[in-house]
């Protein structure tokens, strides 16, 4: 009842707007509840974002207004949300504060805005409407309004292909404004479809910035959204000059401290991802602390994943360990959203299975027990599939089945949910564990075929922004099922596939050495497990890995 009472006094509040032409009172900015406050940096003394200019017909706000555009395109959001809230404050008047408030709620690559931000949204966007401005500025607003426009009954895709026309038609209409061609860019990037192996909208988006980079090159967007558009395997090494400069733009934003690390980790550049995300890390937690954030904030442990996994692969356990201990410890988070949850349910998974640690796989349970796991289906499934993994490996079909069953469950949950990325994702889990527990059936004919279609299906499917990586690449699980069934050269071919998706992983480049040993290889061998200990700084790991490989090559 108090919902709908709300929402009918917002359209009143929109009427009388439009009907009287005259700026929104007080009260009825309140009833936006924005976020509000000083602004917070961690890192360099003097807050740097980069260089962005937004041309707006607001007169009293433009360098508030360009503030609010640097923070945006970094990604910051709550921050952005603030100096769009101080900007109406200022200027009650300013319909681009309002398209400035809908911008800051949309958060288009990461998940799907919250019903609670989409009422916010949609609320701003039609204070934004009824407020005068300029043709151009009605074209940003009624691009967004595409976004926001029927929330409760269309699906998001749907809505963020609406803002990729919106904003196409935008940029076209206006060539000379630059800010268009970017949003533009980031709008192709929203709508692009993870199934789209010709990467259509992304190399569209690529081509957008890469001609506006030489003219601006310190502009936090254009570097940020070259990184979005080059991340995935084959297009990774693109985007390699955009992540080695995005941190030197946007040193007081923490998303920008951690982005470059997707093209890091694209590569195998373990290392530049771990200083990356130690360094996301220690902003994240300065502005928890200069917030008063009851918790610890989500992209500390969305950065969290991200270095757990990079030490994972440097055989750097200790590291690893500490990491896992320390999320254990921690007993509240804010938001609680898909992002903290994922790294809950991943970073433990992660460590039992790069470990082979099949025994505690089996009895793995998440690092936050605080949070309703029924909210968040696809991050629950990742400790299902480790305990599936985890009985097969340790030869008990009966408990493993019981944990595929709970896949199939999850996966017919997100079906229902319309999560169809989410269910294809815990489909792939469901299939690689079932194929486990046919081998250990001793089922090898029907175990190899569906490996391997869990293998081809994975390889077909993007990767999520909110994981650095599979928590087991199914085509590396393939090889080591090979290598099992002793056919090493098979296991070799597929441990090769999976390094040039997933290059410089431990138990790849380990795995392939061993099945080119026993397939009479030895030069090869001796090239994956060289390439093993330069990746591993081989005197820090203690990873029995690496004893062994030092041993073998002391035979050649």
């Amino acid at each position: 009842m108090r919902t709908s009472l709300v929402c009918a006094l917002v359209s009143c509040l929109f009427l009388c707007c439009k009907q009287k032409n005259r700026p929104p009172t007080a009260a009825q900015i309140g009833s936006l509840e924005l976020k509000r406050g000083p602004l917070i940096s961690c890192g360099p003394p003097e807050l740097q974002l980069g260089a962005a200019v937004f041309e707006t017909g607001c007169s009293t706000v433009k360098d508030d207004f360009n503030l609010g555009i640097q923070l945006l395109h970094s990604f910051e959001y709550e921050e952005a949300e603030k100096v769009f809230a101080g900007i109406i404050d200022k200027e009650p008047g300013c319909a681009m504060g309002y398209w400035g408030i809908a911008m800051s709620n949309f958060h288009p690559l990461w998940t799907a805005p919250t019903p609670e931000e989409l009422k916010k949204g949609a609320a701003a966007i039609g204070l934004a409407r009824s407020l005068p401005a300029s043709g151009r500025e009605k074209e940003y607003i009624a691009a967004i309004g595409a976004y926001y426009d029927h929330w409760e009954t269309a699906g998001h895709r749907t809505r963020a292909l609406r803002f990729e026309h919106a904003m196409k038609k935008l940029a076209g209409q206006y060539p000379q404004d630059k800010e268009a061609r970017i949003f533009y860019a980031l709008a192709l990037d929203a709508a692009a479809d993870p199934a789209d192996k010709t990467f259509r909208r992304q190399l569209q988006a690529a081509q957008l910035l890469q001609a506006l980079y030489p003219g601006q090159p310190e502009h936090p967007g254009i570097v940020h959204y070259l990184i979005h558009t080059y991340d995935y395997p084959e297009l990774a090494q693109r985007g390699l000059a955009a992540a080695r400069k995005y941190a030197s733009i946007a040193p007081s934003s923490a998303h920008a401290l951690h982005m470059p690390s997707h093209i890091f980790i694209r590569l195998g550049l373990w290392d530049e991802a771990i200083r990356s995300n130690l360094a996301c890390i220690a902003a994240a937690l300065c502005y928890a602390e200069a917030t008063n954030m009851k918790g610890h904030w989500d992209e500390e442990l969305h950065g969290l994943d991200y270095l757990v996994y990079g030490y994972l692969q440097k055989g750097q356990n200790d590291s690893a360990r500490s990491k896992l201990e320390y999320l254990r410890h921690i007993t509240e988070v804010y938001p609680v959203n898909t992002k903290a949850a994922y790294s809950f349910a991943a970073i433990p998974a992660r460590y039992v299975l790069e470990n082979k640690q099949w025994e505690a796989a089996a009895a793995l349970k998440p690092a936050f027990e605080n949070i309703n796991w029924n909210r968040f289906p696809w991050q629950a499934a990742i400790t299902r599939f480790t305990r599936a993994l985890g009985h097969a490996r340790t030869r008990r079909p009966g408990p493993a089945r019981e944990e595929l069953k709970e896949l199939n469950r999850l996966q017919a949950l997100l079906i229902k949910q319309k999560d169809t990325y989410a269910a294809n994702q815990v489909a792939i889990q469901a299939k690689a564990a079932e194929a486990w527990i046919l081998f250990i059936e001793g089922k090898n004919g029907t175990a190899r075929p569906l490996m391997q279609l869990a293998a081809d299906m994975e390889d077909r499917t993007g990767k999520h922004p909110v994981t650095p990586g599979e928590v087991l690449p199914a085509r590396e699980l393939f090889g080591d099922m090979l290598l099992e069934m002793n056919q090493p050269e098979a296991a070799l071919a597929a441990y090769e596939t999976a390094l040039t998706t997933h290059p410089g992983r431990f138990n790849a480049l380990y795995g392939a050495g061993q099945a080119a040993i026993r397939s009479g290889k030895t030069e090869k061998a001796a090239a994956y497990f060289q390439q093993l200990l330069a990746i591993t700084d081989s005197g820090r790991s203690a990873r029995p890995e690496i004893t062994r490989v030092k041993k073998y090559l002391k035979t050649l």
